[in-house]
Formats: structure tokens, sequence, C-alpha cells
């Protein structure tokens, strides 16, 4: 990005222009309270990309005031800070009331790109925090900002991360760990869970109004809809449709889509024990909590069924039964014809044929039965050479003990033929497709550790570059790319990541 051109219009901390349209809903709706000063802050992490959405110019994170600002320790005129209160079933089983037990809303920052939710999470005690400190760490912070930047860059929906300030106060986790704050953007924050929990307290008015609300902020065009209610629902389903779509295309596992982490927009929120596949495996499960896999890869896509299933539920008050089953039955076509379009881009074909779907599925096989590099793969595989004496060896070797390669490999071949496939202009549709990059957990596990142990947060900064271009080749930055070394493995990420 040009950064002069970005600056253009761009104001200072004390210019930026505040509102709370979620805060003018009913006092039911949240709690208003301050966030909990944070000891010594200090900023570990700023994101220009982020301050643009709110048109806040770069210099500023070079004050003092910014980390003040941006831990909850100094309230901007203007910010109207609340925590939401929803319910959500977690692992399958409803809990009755949740709620921002550690992220505390300022406001809606106003911009030329329209209007942004600034979210502190981190910030301090809620009284929805249940038996938890209201804190989050320093690792879980940088591992959120990255990915929350990289599923952008990547072209997924998803919040934004606009900073990080770090504090010396202890944390404790499985370990004493350091506190920090890491500042969200969204356009909203809103949660299948928040639905939940009125229909499930049967204050059908309250579902009623937060329907509204969604709509008048984030949906007017269906407020002229014959039935503006049951159109939402139908705009959800086909967002979180795609959305898994290219969850499953890229490889990403989130691994706690609970209800209460399921955006009423279609965007990956709420970043914790979450992976970008590796060796492929169909039922990797990434939460090291997750004792029985609910959340596994192969799962997210009728998981996310089920989730919208309990969203309907939520909001039968307002439209009719028949006319949500029919809503919720198309959420499997618009499924599968996103994935499925994914996929052929990513194999490189440009027409479609019957034979696609189980082109794709053998492809997947062959991942699975070798454990090969799904990354790799994909981006190997955009090198492929169509004659028919190529030996295409840096794909083979991801499957030398591999008995089944060969005969996919001419599989693959007579399919490119089918359409006159032209290798040079294949590998380049493939390239813009197939990232390169992307966050292996390794890959954010070393920034946390040189920032935790050494106070160095120029990895952070240098991932945070690679991660922005996934798809370029990018000179000098080769070992970014590379699969896990033999350390990794000894990695694992729970519900407390």
């Amino acid at each position: 990005m040009n950064t002069a051109r970005a600056e253009l219009g761009a104001v200072r901390l004390e210019e930026l222009r505040f509102d709370n349209h979620y805060g003018r809903l009913p006092p039911e709706f949240y709690t208003r309270l301050s966030p909990t000063p944070l000891p010594e802050p200090y900023l570990v992490a700023f994101n220009p990309a982020a301050a643009d959405l709110i048109g806040l110019a770069h210099t500023e994170a070079g004050r003092s005031e910014f980390a003040e600002i941006f831990c909850g320790n100094h309230l901007l005129p203007g910010f109207d800070p609340l925590a939401a209160v929803y319910a959500g079933h977690q692992f399958g089983v409803f809990v009755p009331q949740l709620g921002d037990g550690r992220a505390i809303l300022l406001g809606e920052a106003s911009g030329a790109r329209g209007r942004w939710d600034l979210q502190l999470k981190g910030a301090g005690m809620t009284p929805y925090s249940r038996m938890g400190d209201g804190r989050a760490v320093l690792r879980s912070s940088i591992r959120e900002y990255l990915a929350s930047e990289a599923m952008h860059a990547l072209g997924i929906p998803t919040t934004r991360a606009l900073a990080i300030v770090g504090s010396d106060q202890p944390v404790i986790r499985e370990s004493v760990e350091s506190a920090a704050v890491l500042t969200r953007v969204a356009p909203s924050h809103v949660r299948f869970g928040s639905f939940e929990l009125f229909s499930s307290r049967r204050q059908y008015e309250h579902v009623g109004t937060l329907a509204d609300h969604v709509i008048a902020q984030h949906y007017p065009h269906l407020r002229e809809a014959g039935q503006p209610c049951l159109e939402l629902l139908r705009e959800v389903i086909g967002r979180t449709a795609r959305l898994i779509a290219q969850w499953q295309a890229v490889g990403f596992c989130h691994g706690v889509m609970n209800t209460d982490n399921m955006s009423i927009l279609g965007l990956t929120i709420d970043y914790g024990p979450y992976g970008f596949m590796e060796g492929f495996d169909w039922g990797h499960v990434c939460n090291h909590s997750d004792d029985g896999g609910r959340y596994a890869y192969n799962m997210q896509p009728g998981i996310a069924h089920w989730n919208l299933y309990c969203l309907a539920q939520s909001l039968l008050p307002l439209i009719e039964m028949e006319a949500a089953q029919a809503a919720l039955d198309e959420y499997e076509q618009e499924f599968e014809q996103s994935y499925l379009s994914l996929m052929r881009a990513k194999l490189g074909l440009a027409t479609q044929q019957a034979e696609d779907a189980a082109l794709l599925q053998d492809t997947l096989k062959l991942l699975h039965d070798s454990r090969a590099d799904y990354t790799t793969f994909f981006r190997r595989l955009g090198n492929f050479n169509s004659a028919a004496d190529a030996n295409n060896a840096p794909l083979h070797e991801l499957f030398a003990q591999s008995a089944s390669y060969g005969a996919w490999a001419e599989r693959y071949r007579l399919r490119l033929a089918l359409e006159a496939s032209v290798d040079a202009g294949r590998k380049l549709r493939m390239d813009r497709v197939n990232p390169k990059y992307v966050l292996r957990n390794y890959l954010a596990e070393t920034a946390i550790r040189k920032a935790a142990d050494e106070r160095d947060y120029g990895e952070i900064e240098r991932l945070m570059q690679v991660l922005q271009r996934p798809y370029d080749e990018q000179a000098g930055m080769q070992a970014y790319a590379a699969t896990a070394p033999q350390w990794a493995s000894a990695l694992a990420v729970s519900c407390s990541s």
C-alpha cells in the first residue's frame, strides 16, 4: 500500500469520531463499564492497514497516549464502553448465559470506509467473566493479531486487528504469562448466541429488536423485503456456507465453532486454537481441548449447518418454521457449489466436468494417505508439467512412499488435456489462488517466543509483512514457506490459546 496515499485525510486520535449503535439497544443487551487499568502499558504491534479503516494517521502509533488508549487506561471523548451479553452452544451443550468476559466494546469509529467496532480483548473483568480474570495474554494476542490479518490477505472474511498493547502484569494460564490487550476491528461483533440468549429467555421482543438492529445497520437492503427476518436468515446461511467453503479450501481449522463464536455477518471471529493444515488429515483436530474431535477439519461444514439450525430456532418467533427449514436446506448446495468452485481453481481447472468432484476427492485421499503438506502440494501443483513424459519431481517427492501418485498424476494430466490447458497460463491462475505463505503454528510460535523471552517484536512485523502477500514469491522469504521443523511437533494449542 502507498503509505502517503493511505495517510491522506487521516486524523489524530483526538479527531476520531465515535458512535455506538449497539449501545442504543435496551440495557438487557449489555453492561456499561470501563476497562480495568493495565499497569505500565507499551506498544507491541501496530497495523497500519487497520488504522486506514478508521482513518487514523499511522504516526499516531508513535505517541505515548496510543498505548494508554488502546489498553483502556484512557478513554477518548465519544467512547461508550460496554460488554455484550449472549448465550451459546459450547461443544454442543447450551449455556444460557455467556457474554464478553474479557472484551469491551469502545464504540464505533467512523471513517471514509464506514463504521467499525473497536473492541478491546483482554481489558479486564466484566459481569460475564464467570471464573476468568478478564485478561488476555501476549501469546494469544499475537496469535489472533497475525491470524486475522493473514485471513484478510487470503480474501477470507474476518475481524481485523489494529494493535497489541503489552504489560508486565502477570497472568496465570497453564503457566505464568504476561498480559496484553488486542484491539479488534469489525463491522459488528453480534453472534448467533446473541439471538439464542433472548430466545431461550422467551424475551421474543428482544429477538425482534436485535434482528431489526442487525438489518438496519448491516443488511439495509432487506428492510423492504416482504419478510425481512427470513431474508436475514437466508443471508446469514449463504454467507456462512461461503465462509466455511473458504476455510476448507485454504485448510483452515477454527477449533472452537461454538454458536457464540459464529458471526451474524459471516466473519471469522474469536481466534483461539486455530491452525492451518500442514500434513493433510481429514480428521485433523487443531484444538488440544477438543477430546471428542467435534470441531475437526472434516466436521466444520456440518457443524456450521448445525449452528445455523440453532440460529434459525432462535428466530422462530419471527418467521415460520417451514420457511426457516427451506432456508436451511439451501446451505448444503451453497457450500458444495462454493467449495467445488474454489477447489477447481486450486486444481487449475478452467472448465466444469462431471468427474471433477471425484477427481477432487481422490486428490484429497492421496494427500490424506501420504499426509502430504496441504499448502505446499497446491503451490507446487501450479508448476505441473502436463507433457506425457514429464517427471514433475518436486511434486512427486511429496508422495515418495505412495503407490497411488503415478496413477493420480496421469489422471490429472488427462483432465488438463481435456480442456487443452496451457501450462504457463494455468500456473499464473493457480498462483493467484494457492498461497505460498500461510500462518503455520511454528511461525506464530517463533514470533511469540521472541516477543515473550526477548521483547523482540521484530518477528511479528516481519511475519505480518510476509502474510500480507501470501500469493507472491517474495524474494528472500522462502524460509517462511517451509514445513514445520521437528521441534514444532510438540506444539499444542487449546482453548486457552
